[in-house]
């Protein structure tokens, strides 16, 4: 039976449905796979179909009846095309390199995605390794941002971002090394938190990535959506390195409680102090008035860093971390890497990543951690800092283009467009992107508010309270549903 209602409602209200017998778990899986087939043609967000899985997930949850244990029960979901492991299911990371290469087992994170319910109906497509801030991987060729279908969907989870905002599901796995979950909330108009360093493990087999860079977990339209996933995937499992701070009680809470008198300070430039696009200037502005409004004290400061140091300690470190990714690929299908099964400019990072010796390595994460020192003390005084996600709106496709093989001249344009997002990579702190504002011909660009090291907490707070009092959920795309 059709549920044309189906994404009208986020995913735990879909569960809610379920959990009450109104839809089974089957309709929904339906309901998104008519949407994959719908606006995949158009979008080109999903690179792999799990529909035989995700039929026989549902069936296997049909047949065991309610279960007040999994929140997410019948709520369809997708899965990025890079980490997010499933037995049997290939992960390409975007590359030629790995077409073919089925996971031998499940990601702790995927394992606890099922544990809570969620049915993976497909894989979501990356830009080659997650390497750029926009989605066109040459083996799959562009993803297209529902909003306008000639603009980027933002990278690296940018296929999992034109699903969600296109109505496909309510949410989707992404992750983060740069801004890989927040910048494509930013361009698809929704909701993306990179949680604490090691809030989500890496498991089974993995302890951390690139010193940390690295982190995981969903984009969604909702804010009470990432909460109450975060809730059921984060924890340290054993043989972690290292573990996020523990939290005091359920995030799904905080998102309903509304946060005491906050001092937020807010930056309207990047923090090498160059000038963004006066819509992004426009979006920090205007959000800042309407948190004095709600009763926040509101600065304009930003955070002091050797913006130079810390671009070089993080591209040393990350070019490094992409490096190692390719050598560990050639472990899994045990093949050596050559540049004709890459982009050129991701043999181009393979290559300068090679070229990072450990002391240099180990003096870059060093700069890092002095960065997250300074970030520390910063938070001292302020509970928040407001920036823009990213330096402008949307790029248009072709903007940053993969076929060039200098990435290092590459870089610099991608670091123009995001110039916030990777210093919370480098920190280790929360930060979430929110839909606050739209551009004057439509497009999202999101506002990002950073808080203190493991303080999830009122970040959730704090969205939860603006996604009140500024809702953004009647706004939908060119693309949807």
């Amino acid at each position: 039976m059709a549920f044309a209602e189906y994404a009208s409602y986020d995913a735990l209200g879909l569960a809610a449905l379920v959990a009450a017998g109104a839809v089974a778990p089957a309709e929904l899986v339906e309901e998104a796979i008519t949407r994959i087939e719908r606006h995949n043609p158009v979008l080109n967000a999903i690179v792999y179909k799990m529909y035989d899985q995700a039929r026989a997930v549902a069936a296997r949850q049909a047949a065991r009846g309610r279960d007040a244990g999994r929140r997410f029960r019948g709520v369809p979901f997708l899965l990025k095309d890079i980490l997010g492991n499933y037995e049997g299911v290939p992960t390409t990371a975007g590359c030629r390199f790995m077409t073919g290469v089925a996971a031998s087992r499940d990601d702790t994170l995927v394992t606890r995605f099922k544990a809570a319910g969620l049915i993976a109906v497909g894989k979501t497509t990356t830009p080659e390794c997650g390497l750029l801030p926009t989605t066109e991987p040459l083996l799959y060729g562009p993803c297209h941002n529902p909003w306008s279908l000639q603009h980027s969907a933002g990278g690296s989870s940018g296929g999992s971002a034109a699903a969600v905002a296109a109505g496909i599901v309510p949410l989707a796995h992404a992750n983060d090394g740069g801004g890989s979950i927040r910048i494509p909330a930013a361009c698809c108009g929704l909701v993306g938190i990179k949680p604490t360093r090691a809030r989500n493990p890496l498991g089974p087999d993995i302890g951390d990535l690139a010193s940390g860079l690295i982190v995981e977990h969903v984009v969604s339209r909702t804010v009470r959506d990432s909460a109450a996933v975060l809730d059921c995937t984060h924890g340290a499992e054993p043989g972690d390195p290292y573990c996020a701070p523990p939290v005091a009680r359920p995030f799904l809470d905080e998102v309903a409680t509304p946060p005491e008198r906050l001092h937020i300070a807010f930056s309207t430039r990047g923090p090498d102090g160059n000038p963004v696009h006066p819509e992004c200037v426009k979006a920090v502005e205007v959000t800042a008035k309407r948190l004095e409004e709600l009763g926040h004290t509101v600065e304009e400061a930003g955070l002091d860093l050797d913006n130079g140091a810390v671009t070089s300690a993080f591209m040393a470190v990350f070019m490094a971390g992409h490096a190692a990714m390719i050598d560990g690929f050639a472990l899994v299908n045990g093949r050596t890497p050559t540049a004709s099964e890459f982009e050129p400019a991701t043999w181009s990072v393979y290559e300068n990543g090679k070229q990072v010796s450990a002391p240099q390595y180990l003096l870059a994460v060093a700069r890092l951690q002095m960065a997250a020192r300074q970030a520390a003390r910063f938070h001292q005084r302020f509970d928040c800092w407001l920036t823009p996600t990213l330096g402008r709106p949307p790029i248009p496709l072709g903007t940053i283009d993969a076929r060039k093989p200098d990435f290092v001249a590459t870089m610099a344009a991608v670091l123009d467009y995001m110039p916030f997002t990777p210093i919370q990579n480098a920190t280790g702190q929360p930060a979430i992107s929110l839909p606050l504002h739209w551009s004057s011909d439509g497009l999202p660009v999101g506002v990002m508010f950073t808080g203190r090291f493991g303080d999830e907490a009122t970040l959730f707070r704090l969205a939860g309270q603006l996604e009140e009092a500024c809702p953004w959920r009647d706004r939908k795309p060119l693309v949807w549903d």
